[in-house]
């Protein structure tokens, strides 16, 4: 029962980093470009579902609302004031841009907030016990686990039916055809930024719940965390986010649990060493040569 519960925890944190990797990889695929403010939003997110529940005293389900709202509207402002520009521009200067943002925002909520930790109210509470109390599984770990699978699935639907998800993936084929087909591109852009923020803003909230302790930094490590499970499964692949982030997780649980709880980060990402020396691709990416 005690592995059991391991892994169980490790597939609730897992779920967490696969909703926080979807976004990354939404953004990557389309806009192909890395976003490494993405962690900071999921911090703002907490935040603001933080204040819904302990200041507006609203109920835990409006208080993600909230949270989604104010984050689907800065990953949209994010987009068209700090990405647009450099639309054209080298990939390193990008980089140098979403780090910079991400210092904005953390430095913005230190200011806001201040940087002593925050009590994060409960927004789901109760455990379920089974087999007569042995295993013991907190409502927030199966709405983890049951939310990442739905979004996940979601996705790959969005993606795959909708008239919206056939140009988003045209746009991550060939940004220049697509437009010649008549497809906006910057608007599709700015949609992806736009659910990928939602995304951040869902796992804010659950990954608050299950460790209720909210700070500035909340979103840094679990956002290089996302990024290294994208990586794993294969960036680019909403299949392979999902994947990489429920294998991320376990890997994590089991290490703390039977090797080391400060060694844990550690053999995480040895074990994205050893799969990326193997498959650079990642698990479910696909190698594509470069034209030239």
């Amino acid at each position: 029962m005690e592995f059991l519960s391991y892994l169980i925890s490790g597939i609730s944190l897992g779920s967490v980093y696969a909703i926080i990797a979807l976004g990354y990889t939404m953004v990557y695929g389309i806009a192909k470009m890395l976003n490494f403010a993405h962690g900071d939003v999921i911090m703002v997110g907490g935040y603001m579902s933080f204040c819904a529940m302990s200041y507006l005293h609203l109920p835990g389900w409006v208080s993600v609302l909230v949270g989604m709202v104010v984050c689907t509207l800065l990953g949209i402002i994010i987009e068209a004031l700090a990405y647009k520009p450099l639309r054209s521009a080298p990939s390193l200067a990008v980089l140098i841009t979403a780090i910079g943002v991400s210092y904005l925002l953390q430095n913005s909520a230190l200011l806001i907030w201040g940087a002593n930790p925050m009590s994060y109210p409960p927004v789901i509470s109760g455990t379920l016990h089974l087999f007569d109390g042995q295993l013991s599984i907190s409502y927030v770990s199966i709405i983890t686990v049951t939310a990442c699978v739905l979004i996940m699935l979601g996705l790959t639907a969005f993606t795959s039916k909708t008239k919206m998800g056939k140009a988003m993936r045209a746009c991550s084929e060939d940004k220049g055809a697509a437009q010649l087909m008549g497809i906006n591109v910057n608007r599709t852009i700015s949609l992806t930024f736009a659910i990928g923020s939602a995304l951040a803003a869902i796992a804010g909230v659950l990954l608050c719940s299950s460790y209720p302790t909210l700070m500035p930094t909340t979103g840094s490590m679990p956002g290089i965390k996302a990024f290294t499970a994208a990586v794993f499964g294969g960036i680019g692949s909403i299949p392979g986010a999902f994947l990489g982030g429920l294998l991320l997780g376990i890997i994590e649980s089991l290490a703390k649990a039977y090797i080391s709880t400060q060694l844990s980060n550690s053999i995480v990402f040895a074990v994205l060493i050893v799969v990326l020396l193997v498959r650079p691709a990642g698990l479910l990416g696909k190698y594509v040569p470069e034209k030239v």
